[in-house]
């Protein structure tokens, strides 16, 4: 008995649609269930052994197609497909036999001369495969648009590639590679982020299996710092191709960088499963372990990258930055080798400066570790963008906006909510620990450094019509604009929140500059300054080399003037807001953790937990330099160690001296070592 064949039809669609949706098992009962009963469809047995080519059964369904050749000798699409398996096990002789055949019974099979192209190539038949390929293109009008445009955009005329996308799109509005061609062009040329995300978006609608344009609009989110609509996309991806490790890898930068280390960790883990021999994912999945506090797995990735890239210095410095770690000697040994050679890429170089600088301050060789931080600084400095003079004038119009009069005049006027207690400061001067104290208290979330006040003075006035921005838009708020952004800041701080607990940090140390507008927005919020004494503060940060930001940490006087600018910035939060942040100093901190604590607890309104003074043994993702110090008990030995490089920071002496005559005995003194009894 045979199906009708209307319902043979709806037998083949839906055995079509479970392999879009990526369920090849599925599909495979789906055709066997049929040839069961129907023996000698060649469109079931082609379905079939696209079902198992997708479980990577390629010898299977090489056998299967063969058997529906013999059922079905001209059938176009059999060879086709055939021609692929064959290909992809390496077979490329026999495919190109296969190609040529299915060429010979329908010429205009969309795809089959690239195919047949890309065969000849593996071959090394490089004029046949040219021949190939072009054929490929000349058939079809917009294929050969978008060829132009994509050479034009390679050699530089960019109104020419943007011409040809357009006459692309313009012939058919739903040519998806004509989207993610003028989406790539919007993004790289124009900058224009939002057309680009437009036309990828309409790409993956027409067409939802569109792989390429869900991985392509997941890397234009990351860039965008949309990290909750990345993570969609590239899950869309995973599901379309769960054996593409790019996939994964997209997934799990996305998990990274919206601080999810554990779901990151996994996807990294499952991009490796499918080429472990990719050293930059390694080196990520390492990054995600170390958030994690898992320094043994961390050390076997990093180490496992450095094996497949030995002049990797990122990895080098991401090993260092463990902090607590040291290198083996053979480490060290290579990190030294590979600053001798001629062909080391300027980025490298620099991490290795940075690495060696570490590993020759282990071994105590304080000058030689000097030379290495200051020649990483100096290089660095090249390559990154600061002006500390914009940043003085920004922080002058922030003081000038946020005087008494103008926080009297809005008082409570902003969101309510108590939940967030914002960690200030400068790096490296012990926030970190401060949020590590506080996310062991039972009623605190730890969620680390969140870019979203940030994100609210960028929006401020980005569609005005006068030009004014922030700070100057605050004095034309609406009280209830106020209210507005302080809900905005408690409703995105939501992605970054794993648990209930009605408190959470924010520990973003350049949020200093932004009290005054927090305070607005937040009435009931919470500020800690995590202070440290102002050489060691610098040389912390004179010491990291950071993977984003902080540009002003690499360049002495740069350095100084900034923590200038910060004391300043902190005494007029202190005037205008009185009693409402409490300064930290990490000295007194790490020798009187027991007062301090209560101090903190207190100002938070959190009744004291002894477990916030064994806070090193909190379980938590920790994403900072400080990860792994944080989890050890407290100790003293970071305490003054800027007297180990004292005869370098003549300059900071001259700089920071009045500011240092300010700060409690304590702070001055740490680090001292006590006088030598004489018998």
């Amino acid at each position: 008995m045979s199906l009708k064949p209307i319902e043979q039809q709806s037998n083949i669609q839906q055995a079509i649609g479970y392999l879009k949706d990526n369920r090849p098992l599925r599909a495979e009962e789906l055709c066997r269930d049929y040839l069961n009963q129907h023996p000698g469809c060649a469109h079931h047995l082609r379905l079939l052994a696209n079902a198992l080519a997708l479980q990577k059964r390629l010898a299977e369904a090489e056998t299967t197609l063969r058997d529906a050749i013999q059922l079905e000798p001209r059938f176009p699409h059999l060879y086709e497909d055939l021609g692929g398996i064959l290909a992809q096990q390496s077979q490329f002789n026999d495919a190109v036999i296969a190609f040529q055949k299915a060429i010979e019974l329908q010429p205009s099979l969309p795809n089959i001369h690239k195919k047949l192209g890309v065969a000849l190539a593996a071959l090394g038949h490089t004029e046949e495969a040219d021949n190939a390929l072009q054929e490929f293109i000349d058939q079809d009008e917009n294929r050969a648009l978008l060829t132009q445009g994509m050479q034009h955009q390679q050699s530089g005329d960019h109104d020419a590639a943007f011409s040809a996308y357009r006459k692309a799109l313009k012939n058919n509005p739903n040519d998806i590679n004509a989207l993610r061609c003028l989406a790539i062009a919007n993004w790289q040329i124009t900058k224009n982020f939002t057309d680009a995300e437009a036309l990828l978006r309409r790409a993956v609608q027409i067409t939802p299996h569109f792989f390429d344009g869900w991985q392509l609009l997941g890397e234009l989110l990351l860039e965008q710092q949309k990290y909750a609509e990345a993570i969609k996309s590239y899950q869309k991806s995973v599901k379309l191709k769960p054996d593409n490790t790019y996939a994964w890898a997209g997934l799990g930068n996305a998990f990274s960088r919206s601080v999810q280390p554990e779901q990151g960790a996994e996807a990294f883990a499952k991009s490796l499963a499918l080429k472990p021999d990719a050293p930059h994912v390694q080196m990520a999945y390492a990054h995600d372990l170390k958030t994690l506090g898992d320094q043994t797995g961390a050390l076997q990735a990093y180490r496992k990258a450095i094996a497949l890239k030995p002049n990797f210095g990122e990895v080098y410095w991401s090993m260092a930055n463990l902090k607590i770690f040291r290198f083996e000697k053979s480490e060290v040994s290579n990190i030294l080798h590979q600053l001798k050679q001629d062909d080391l890429a300027e980025t490298s170089a620099i991490h290795f400066h940075f690495s060696a600088g570490k590993a020759l301050e282990d071994q105590g060789d304080f000058e030689q570790a000097w030379h290495h931080y200051h020649t990483g600084n100096q290089k660095q400095r090249m390559l990154v963008q600061y002006d500390p003079m914009d940043m003085s004038q920004h922080q002058k119009a922030i003081k000038k906006t946020f005087n008494k009069s103008l926080l009297e005049r809005i008082d409570k006027s902003g969101y309510e909510a108590p939940d967030p207690i914002f960690i200030v400061g400068l790096p490296r001067s012990g926030s970190t620990l401060v949020e590590q104290i506080l996310a062991s208290h039972s009623l605190v979330e730890g969620t680390s450094e969140l870019p979203l006040i940030n994100k609210i003075t960028e929006s401020m006035g980005r569609y005005r019509s006068d030009g004014k921005s922030y700070p100057e838009i605050v004095n034309s708020l609406r009280l209830k604009d106020f209210r507005a952004y302080g809900k905005q800041y408690i409703d995105d701080a939501q992605i970054h929140r794993t648990t209930d607990k009605p408190f959470f940090t924010d520990k973003l140390p350049n949020n200093f500059v932004h009290i005054g507008l927090i305070h607005a927005i937040l009435p009931n919020a919470k500020f800690i300054n995590a202070r440290r004494h102002p050489f060691d503060s610098c040389l912390g940060g004179y010491k990291q080399l950071f993977g984003r930001g902080q540009n002003f940490t690499y360049d002495m006087l740069d350095l100084a003037h900034y923590y200038r600018q910060y004391d300043a910035m902190m005494k007029h939060w202190h005037e205008v807001l009185p009693g409402k942040i409490l300064d930290l100093h990490y000295e007194e901190t790490v020798t009187d953790i027991d007062a301090q604590v209560r101090r903190v607890l207190s100002h938070c309104k959190l009744e004291f937990e002894e477990k916030c003074l064994r806070f090193y043994e909190t379980e938590r993702a920790v994403k900072t330099a400080s990860s792994e110090q944080v989890r050890q008990p407290i100790y003293t030995g970071a305490l003054g160690k800027w007297r180990d490089y004292e005869n370098h920071l003549d300059l900071w002496k001259a700089q920071l001296g009045h500011i240092i005559d300010e700060l409690p005995e304590t702070v001055q003194n740490a680090g001292l070592k006590p006088p030598v009894k004489l018998k």
